[in-house]
């Protein structure tokens, strides 16, 4: 049972296509498809052919109500702040940001974020996908001393420990692929990760 995940495409429509071209189960855009939510028919009509494997969460350029119009318009699924069970894993995602210096559509405070991940902690082996990286490791540094992810997307992992995690946002941490504590943990970007559940260990 192959996941894909992807992030941050910002219309890259060559990108996209590639990722389409992998052939997965199941495939989860983990946010920021396009920039500040323009031209996302465009993108989805490159996923359509995917439609019913097709999981999308917000990242912070796209609004809750920009994904949910999209999935309900093209047959894809919204798993925003959602969790499914697949292979005997539980996979659970929560778009948008924290805060940005930007005012993007998809940002929530860090008390917001903490309280959308907390039904997700009882979930065992859970995969956790979110738009954003956790807090002071290699998934959110653009450079030594210069982090830019969740602290509490940071805590829960800490916490709870899930299996693997994925995320995006910080782009230049797109293919890090890092162990934070117990949990693996990658930035996928655009060019994606593709992992087997069957291969996961509880």
């Amino acid at each position: 049972m192959k996941l894909l995940v992807f992030s941050d495409i910002h219309s890259d429509k060559r990108a996209l296509k590639k990722l389409m071209e992998i052939d997965a189960d199941l495939y989860v855009c983990a946010g920021d498809l396009v920039t500040w939510a323009r031209g996302l028919d465009t993108m989805a009509e490159i996923m359509k052919p995917r439609a019913e494997k097709m999981y999308v969460i917000p990242g912070n350029h796209e609004s809750e109500s920009d994904i949910a119009r999209l999935c309900d318009r093209f047959g894809f699924t919204n798993l925003h702040c959602k969790s499914i069970e697949v292979a005997g894993a539980h996979i659970a995602a929560l778009g948008y940001s924290s805060p940005t210096p930007f005012n993007t559509p998809g940002e929530y405070s860090e008390q917001q974020i903490a309280e959308k991940l907390k039904p997700f902690a009882t979930l065992k082996p859970l995969v956790l996908i979110c738009h954003c990286p956790p807090k002071d490791t290699d998934l959110d540094g653009l450079k030594p001393g210069a982090h830019f992810g969740s602290e509490a997307v940071r805590a829960f992992i800490d916490a709870v420990e899930p299996v693997r995690f994925f995320c995006g946002h910080i782009h230049e941490c797109e293919g890090r692929d890092v162990m934070i504590g117990h949990t693996r943990g990658a930035n996928v970007g655009k060019r994606g990760y593709l992992v087997d559940l069957a291969l996961l260990e509880a």
